[in-house]
């Protein structure tokens, strides 16, 4: 069935169809089920990562449903978890469209959204609503564009008390290209900062933290983030995702390759998966690692859980292929674990990095 809706989505711009697709999942939940009927993950994929339970290693990635305004749909999707935002502590418009493209030849989007949300506080009372999770909901968070870079620990914590009390654990996004400066927050010493100042609202639900990251940073600086926060006072609830969206451009065919903003998709997957290598050897698996980029096949997802990932999250494929990708990974990875003679996926996880 997607091959059709894929063909009718794609004569919309890219921000119309995501729109639509949203926007249908939040008032027909069952649709996903045309496109993805449901299905029993083996026991050999589910693993409690930080506290929280999970029945499959693949989760839906932030940046697709911002406002949290079609969790079921998604979960009928077959997400084994989702996280959603980027959410600010105020509403904002993000950047002026047009903002999302396609690279149709290159299996890849480029997007420079801008955070655009309706704020933290709506979120929250939309996490609130939910009377049946199937699933861990991660809320990931940022600061506002017109908070200066001195001033961004007050957002983060800001949008952590707006959240705290719906969210199963937070990403706190300080690496996407989007929002200028940004980037610039990838230091040890803020995160340090950072990390101090929200573990007075962390602990009072014990909820973990993730910290997402940039494929564009140095390995050196990799290296130097993971073995700081692994060996940080706030380890033992902390977990890292690799990685947010890349401004590199090689390798790339389509014409929308010169459009600003962070390339996701096929060409972020060799670099996703070695920083996920680096730091799965920084944290010496005192920290969890969600590894994301570039994920379109069981493959795909096999060679970052090799590589170090507990657990993996997509969004390009999902637009390219479908929700019946989700169940194709899952799937695909259980077939992987029994061909390489393992009995659980945890058996899997940093499995290259030992022999």
């Amino acid at each position: 069935m997607y091959p059709l809706a894929r063909f009718i989505l794609f004569r919309l711009t890219a921000e119309q169809a995501h729109h639509l697709v949203l926007d249908q999942l939040a008032k027909r939940p069952t649709l996903a089920k045309l496109a993805a009927p449901a299905w029993e993950p083996s026991p050999r994929l589910s693993q409690e990562v930080l506290g929280l339970s999970f029945a499959h290693p693949v989760g839906l990635a932030a940046g697709l449903d911002k406002d949290a305004i079609a969790v079921d749909g998604l979960f009928q999707c077959g997400f084994s978890f989702l996280e959603v935002g980027t959410v600010t502590p105020l509403p904002q418009p993000g950047n002026e469209k047009p903002r999302l493209f396609r690279l149709k030849s290159d299996e890849a989007l480029i997007n420079r959204m801008g955070f655009n949300n309706q704020g933290a506080t709506s979120l929250a009372c939309r996490l609130r609503a939910i009377k049946t999770r199937r699933g861990p909901i991660g809320v990931n968070i940022g600061k506002n564009k017109i908070t200066p870079n001195d001033q961004a620990i007050s957002d983060y914590v800001k949008a952590f008390k707006a959240v705290v009390d719906g969210a199963d654990y937070i990403a706190v996004n300080i690496s996407s290209p989007n929002t200028p400066g940004l980037r610039d927050l990838q230091s040890v010493t803020f995160l340090l900062d950072l990390l101090a100042a929200i573990e007075p609202v962390r602990a009072v639900r014990n909820l973990p933290v993730f910290v997402k990251i940039s494929p564009d940073l140095a390995d050196e600086s990799v290296i130097e983030i993971g073995q700081a926060l692994a060996n940080s006072p706030y380890a033992a609830n902390l977990g890292l995702i690799a990685t947010n969206t890349t401004i590199e451009r090689v390798g790339l065919t389509s014409k929308e390759q010169t459009e600003t903003g962070g390339l996701s998709g096929k060409p972020l997957a060799d670099r996703s998966t070695a920083v996920v290598r680096l730091l799965a050897g920084a944290v010496a698996r005192k920290l969890p690692i969600i590894g994301c980029g570039g994920i379109f096949t069981a493959a795909d997802a096999y060679a970052k859980i090799r590589a170090g990932a507990s657990l993996v999250q997509i969004y390009t494929s999902f637009i390219y292929r479908g929700p019946q990708v989700v169940r194709e990974i899952a799937e695909g990875l259980d077939d992987l674990l029994k061909a390489d003679g393992f009995t659980h996926i945890q058996e899997a996880i940093g499995a290259d990095l030992r022999s």
